[in-house]
């Protein structure tokens, strides 16, 4: 299990340029993709970007971990993603033929746009996001642009599972503890790991897990730590991190991370982000004011852990919040909250993917621009094949307090058949809210959510 290719030695971060036939009217391809940033478990980079080149649908569904890849076969561009890495190309226009450029972000395209002094081609609108759990094929023909084809990599059947809470919870945290034990693997024993932590269910499971995980390995549980947000004085996450952990006895695990309020910038969390919407931008701004002083206190510290995508998987999202949706919708369609409504929709959105698709950019990047290298285990397909297995109207009958109370059933049921954990169940808050109180909260942000659009276009006028 390893993040290396086959013969041990990982690829540079150089860019990659791949020269077209001379009939290709795009003569070039430059991968800005960093391969350090993928996180194969049990799949070696051969294998991984073989199968990508080759268009092997049921080889890049086998693909275990966090990944983006872009490989080149002849005419024929394939790039795949899995939900823990964005992966975005734009196709700019050369007197010598159009080139195609690959690369996580946006501000990675200007850059390889000014190298060759063609910055003033760049907008943001014209960049595009491989969707995840698609298979992106690209024809280099130039000229008019290339449209690509997208091809589903990644349908976990639905509704298989009995609706029975303790078979359920025992495969969804089975599966959890599989991919974080096979991510233990890729680490070295000494190297230590924070676990992102608010005390709620998603980041609490995981922190569990980890623990038995490496108790279970002989290994040293003080490799671990907690860190906790707080934003100013009276945060309920720190109040519920400490309970939390000392519920199951493991306090010694907790670093209260204080960061003063007028040290927080929501500006810089768009710029790290390159996003706007509000939910989105509020959630990285405070993991960015967390992982900064976290980088401030550990210089050399790199992996993360955390439990994004638990809510998704768990459709553990107050409907009554968006007009868009009923609770008929977030059951009857396949991974709503982790792809949106689909490529194929009308609100797809070109620019950003859909649903976490989109949003998981809130996690990845903060710990990104900082140096880390972040994994979130609910976010990967084998576990959202179990979450999308559960029979969720059978348990629900479409009762919007019985869906949410569910998550918590589930995974403190998984939790306890796995590790004999008796885990803490607390109500539901989103991070941001968590991190900071009401007052601090409504400081720190616009009230008018234009102004996250204002803030970005800023940035990119400057840059196109």
């Amino acid at each position: 299990m390893t993040n290396a290719p086959s013969d041990g030695v990982m690829p540079t971060r150089q860019p990659q340029a791949f020269e077209g036939r001379a009939e290709a009217l795009v003569d070039r391809v430059v991968n800005r993709l960093d391969p350090h940033g993928n996180i194969l478990l049990g799949t070696t980079w051969d294998e991984a970007s073989s199968a990508v080149q080759r268009g092997d649908i049921e080889a890049v569904r086998k693909i275990c971990g966090q990944f983006a890849i872009c490989e080149q076969a002849g005419r024929t561009i394939r790039m795949a993603r899995s939900i823990g890495r964005p992966m975005r190309y734009f196709l700019a226009k050369r007197a010598a033929g159009p080139a195609l450029i690959v690369a996580e972000r946006m501000d990675e395209i200007v850059a390889a746009l000014e190298e060759e002094g063609l910055a003033d081609q760049f907008h943001p609108s014209y960049t595009r996001m491989v969707p995840a759990h698609h298979l992106l094929e690209l024809q280099l023909v130039g000229c008019p642009d290339p449209n690509p084809t997208l091809t589903r990599y990644f349908a976990p059947p639905r509704n298989r599972l009995p609706a029975d809470i303790e078979t359920i919870g025992t495969q969804y945290i089975g599966r959890l503890a599989e991919a974080c034990d096979s991510w233990l693997e890729t680490i070295p024993a000494e190297e230590p790991i924070g676990v992102l932590f608010s005390g709620g269910i998603d980041s609490g499971s995981v922190l569990i897990v980890l623990d038995f995980l490496i108790r279970r390995r002989g290994l040293s549980p003080s490799r671990l730590k907690a860190f906790t947000l707080a934003a100013g004085d009276q945060s309920t996450d720190s109040l519920q991190a400490t309970q939390f952990l000392r519920q199951i006895d493991r306090e010694i695990y907790l670093e209260m991370i204080q960061v003063a309020p007028q040290s927080i910038s929501w500006r810089d969390a768009i710029r790290v982000i390159e996003d706007y919407k509000p939910l989105d931008v509020q959630s990285a701004t405070m993991g960015l004011a967390l992982l900064s002083e976290v980088r401030k206190r550990y210089p050399e510290w790199k992996f993360l852990i955390d439990g994004d995508g638990g809510d998704e998987n768990l459709k553990d999202y107050p409907i009554e919040e968006n007009p868009e949706l009923t609770i008929r919708s977030v059951l009857g369609n396949r991974m709503l909250y982790q792809e949106g409504w689909g490529v194929d929709a009308v609100k797809h959105s070109l620019v950003y993917s859909g649903g976490q698709s989109r949003g998981h950019v809130r996690t990845s990047a903060p710990a990104t621009n900082l140096g880390f290298l972040g994994f979130s285990p609910y976010a990967l397909p084998d576990v959202i094949e179990i979450a999308e297995a559960i029979p969720f109207v059978d348990l629900t009958d479409w009762d919007h307090q019985r869906l949410y109370q569910l998550k918590g059933d589930i995974v403190a049921a998984g939790v306890k058949a796995i590790t004999g954990v008796e885990m803490p169940v607390f109500p539901k808050q989103r991070f941001q809210r968590g991190a900071a109180n009401e007052s601090t909260f409504e400081q720190l942000f616009p009230q008018n959510d234009q102004e996250y659009r204002h803030a970005f276009d800023a940035i990119f006028e400057r840059k196109s």
